[in-house]
């Protein structure tokens, strides 16, 4: 059956409403951006953050380079190389002192495991020395078995750089570019920046017994401060020798 027509007149307020109000309808708010200033740094606040950040960095400058060079300490490659360098240490007259004795005995077991064919053993001598650090090295290897025709006395030099600088003279001479460097393990980080420095491909080795082996703090401390010296002031001064 069809439905009743709708009487909508009669309806009323029950029936749908055809004409909306303009109450009715929903109110649409618009927020006009706001025309204050925001707020800015001013000067005080920059300079604080200055004066905080050139106190805060130095720290963090000197944390970091302390821990590269204590975990360069702790780095054994095994690679071969051309050369195995002994760095220098104290002799009295003519004989190695333990320091340069541990690095001796270290060199003479990487050239047994053939680490690098030949030894060089680097260091001149102090003012009233009859020998030099190198000549004494070369000749207690000889005496311990290694060839004399493999060890090599680079006698210039009276620091780590000017050893440095001396083998890598020898090194362009004899074309060699990779060198096992051998001291105490904190003194790796800075050896390894001035050899990278003069042009050597390089390995580190450092000793793990006898004296100058322990890696103390007071060691680490004495090494990060030459490090940072090499790395902000020396090396621009560093010719790069060996070409690869």
């Amino acid at each position: 059956m069809p439905a009743p027509p709708v009487d909508y007149e009669n309806q009323g307020a029950r029936g749908p409403s055809v004409l909306t109000r303009e109450s009715d309808r929903p109110q649409v708010i618009r927020h006009r951006p706001s025309s204050a200033r925001r707020p800015h740094l001013g000067f005080p606040a920059v300079l604080g953050i200055v004066i905080v950040a050139a106190i805060v960095f130095p720290f963090i400058l000197i944390g970091g380079a302390y821990l590269y060079v204590s975990s360069e300490a702790r780095v054994v490659q095994a690679d071969q190389t051309d050369a195995i360098v002994v760095l220098g240490a104290a002799q009295f007259d003519g004989k190695p002192s333990p320091v340069l004795k541990a690095r001796l005995a270290h060199a003479k077991s990487l050239y047994d495991s053939g680490t690098a064919p030949r030894i060089v053993t680097v260091g001149g001598k102090q003012e009233g020395d009859r020998f030099t650090e190198a000549a004494v090295g070369r000749d207690w290897l000889v005496a311990q078995g290694v060839p004399s025709q493999d060890v090599i006395a680079a006698k210039d030099g009276n620091d780590t750089l000017g050893s440095l600088e001396a083998v890598a003279a020898l090194a362009a001479a004899n074309g060699w570019t990779s060198i096992t460097l051998d001291s105490d393990p904190a003194h790796m980080a800075r050896s390894r920046a001035m050899a990278n420095r003069l042009g050597f491909d390089v390995r580190t080795n450092p000793t793990r017994s006898g004296d100058g082996s322990q890696v103390t703090s007071e060691y680490l401390v004495r090494e990060t401060a030459a490090y940072l010296a090499f790395e902000a002031f020396e090396q621009w001064d560093v010719p790069r020798i060996v070409e690869r």
